[in-house]
């Protein structure tokens, strides 16, 4: 059942609201044949598809972009390169690029920002993956603080800076070398950490393997890893935990 069939069936009054929202859940891909877009998932999950673009061929990430635009949804890209942003921009201007965090974007509809999370980094070093976090966090409606370059090896710094945990609903904490931040964080707030290591530190820290271990062996508790560089998962997670955390208080108010 395609969704014209689905909303004259509602306006008819033959399916009411909650059978017609089951079958839009359903509603199949559109398949390019090199991918199958996916324009139904904020109706299931509450996020629309997101493009990797690492690795992906020029065209087809040119075709899904396009079609995804023409469907007027918000597109969000994480690793693109500036070669591949360009050339998305040439074809389709709504699209912006942050070189940074790597995030390829189009916002058609614009969300207002709830909640707060804060994202910090150990280093300046630890900054692109922080920026990819707290970039996805944005677009899918989190309201983010940033707090860089407040890791151990000057530990004041982020003791001089504790007021800006006050009110958030969870806390994205960025460090490699040996990866300690999200441990001390932990150890000083009331909401989940989520801990991002990255790749960023000499040899002994195999790519951000030392990094990995330390949190996931960290004995501060309300801790929880994503995998190495990966700001896009942290940014989604803290999503869905701030989402919680703000309609949860809006029920209980």
């Amino acid at each position: 059942m395609d969704v014209n069939a689905i909303l004259n069936g509602v306006k008819s009054g033959q399916m009411d609201i909650k059978e017609a929202e089951e079958l839009l859940k359903k509603l199949p891909y559109e398949d390019l044949g090199y991918a199958k877009i996916d324009h139904h998932r904020n109706i299931r999950q509450g996020f629309e598809e997101v493009i990797y673009c690492q690795g992906k061929e020029l065209d087809h990430l040119l075709g899904i972009c396009r079609r995804m635009a023409e469907q007027k949804i918000n597109v969000l890209g994480t690793r693109a390169t500036k070669a591949q942003a360009d050339a998305v921009i040439r074809e389709i201007p709504e699209f912006v690029y942050d070189p940074v965090s790597r995030i390829l974007k189009a916002e058609f509809q614009k969300k207002e920002l709830i909640g707060k999370i804060v994202v910090c980094t150990g280093g300046t070093a630890d900054i692109p993956v922080a920026e990819e976090a707290a970039s996805v966090a944005e677009f899918f409606g989190t309201g983010v603080t940033r707090l860089f370059d407040v890791g151990v090896a000057g530990i004041h710094r982020l003791l001089r800076n504790l007021e800006v945990f006050q009110g958030v609903s969870c806390v994205i904490a960025v460090a490699g070398m040996e990866g300690a931040l999200p441990g001390v964080v932990a150890g000083l707030v009331d909401v989940p950490v989520i801990a991002v290591p990255t790749s960023v530190g000499y040899g002994a820290s195999f790519g951000g393997l030392s990094a990995l271990l330390t949190m996931i062996n960290s004995c501060a508790n309300g801790i929880t890893v994503v995998n190495i560089d990966n700001g896009y998962g942290a940014g989604y997670v803290a999503t869905q935990i701030n989402r919680l955390a703000v309609h949860g208080h809006e029920k209980n108010r």
